[in-house]
């Protein structure tokens, strides 16, 4: 019974020595890229971030003035509310909300209109970096880039990484 343990122990140890030949003879070009560094840390990413600023800095200043008015009418009911007579309360009251409802939709608004240019951005900015990974791979000859999102662990001598920051920072 030994002796057909070991011969099948060998024939598997030479089988699958025959199977790693030809795997280690056809090796391939493998880099890999840390997507979330290239998208936080390139220039286009941080002009993106730019260009939304610029284009919703107003609005936001205009929610951040509405919400101190608010704040101010709000102060206003609590601490002379029972000093008014109840026309005038009601009058404030109804305005407070009024203000309050309008202030809700714009700050709805102001969300929903940053999160699809902040889409668009991402977009236009990861198409991008494909791009460059695209053209920096076919340079080098690459034939297959991994990202972090599936792998457990890549060496350093595989990260293109910094090179693909580099060719973004050129661009």
């Amino acid at each position: 019974m030994r002796s057909g343990v070991a011969w099948f122990a060998v024939v598997v140890l030479v089988a699958s020595g025959w199977l790693v030949v030809p795997a280690v003879a056809g090796a391939q070009n493998v880099a890999f890229v840390t997507m979330n560094r290239i998208l936080e840390d390139s220039p286009q990413a941080e002009d993106a971030m730019r260009e939304l600023e610029r284009e919703f800095s107003p609005r936001d200043s205009e929610l951040v003035a509405e919400r101190e008015e608010l704040q101010r009418l709000r102060d206003r009911l609590e601490r002379d509310g029972d000093l008014m007579n109840p026309s005038e309360r009601a009058d404030l009251e109804r305005e407070f909300s009024q203000r309050s409802r309008e202030f809700r939709r714009a700050q709805e608004s102001f969300s929903e209109d940053l999160n699809v240019r902040r889409n668009e951005e991402l977009a236009k900015l990861q198409r991008r970096i494909n791009d460059a990974i695209v053209d920096l791979a076919r340079e080098r000859d690459i034939d297959l880039i991994l990202t972090e999102r599936n792998v457990l662990y890549a060496s350093d001598r595989i990260d293109i990484t910094d090179d693909i920051l580099a060719t973004m920072q050129r661009d």
